[in-house]
């Protein structure tokens, strides 16, 4: 595939079922946080993405969330909840941190894939690092 071309695109992170990740062998899933996992003004995760993430772990799936976000804090509060590790200010579409993330957790490119809202940071990282790219739609408060 091109390199700004998704392996696969969903509507949104909850479509991304454990089983899927599974089937496609992926152990490891990289996941950006703003407006993929949350939407920007979210403070605390939303219980949907605790039990998703929950059922991943019950299906051997380790969630890494790495986002350009530099706010520390924030993310460490909001990370904490769900006991899900993060990277702040992650500078994708470099993929050192998702190559260091493999390492830490030691995972194989073949075991991991990205999961993100945007291409020119999200997709593109993944591309570079080796590994699978999954696209979802950028999420939106309803108005």
């Amino acid at each position: 595939m091109g390199i700004l071309r998704a392996d696969k695109k969903f509507k949104q992170f909850e479509n991304v079922s454990p089983q899927f990740l599974k089937k496609e062998g992926i152990k490891l899933l990289l996941c950006d946080l703003d407006n993929t996992l949350r939407l920007h003004s979210e403070k605390e995760p939303a219980d949907e993405l605790a039990e998703w993430i929950e059922d991943c772990r019950k299906a051997g799936v380790k969630i890494v969330i790495i986002s350009n976000n530099g706010r520390k804090k924030m993310m460490q509060k909001f990370c904490e909840p769900i006991d899900v590790p993060c990277v702040w200010w992650a500078r994708k579409p470099m993929s050192t941190k998702l190559t260091e993330a493999m390492q830490e957790y030691g995972f194989k490119p073949s075991e991991t894939a990205m999961l993100g809202d945007k291409w020119s940071t999200d997709v593109l990282a993944a591309k570079f690092a080796k590994i699978r790219a999954y696209k979802v739609e950028h999420r939106r408060d309803i108005v």
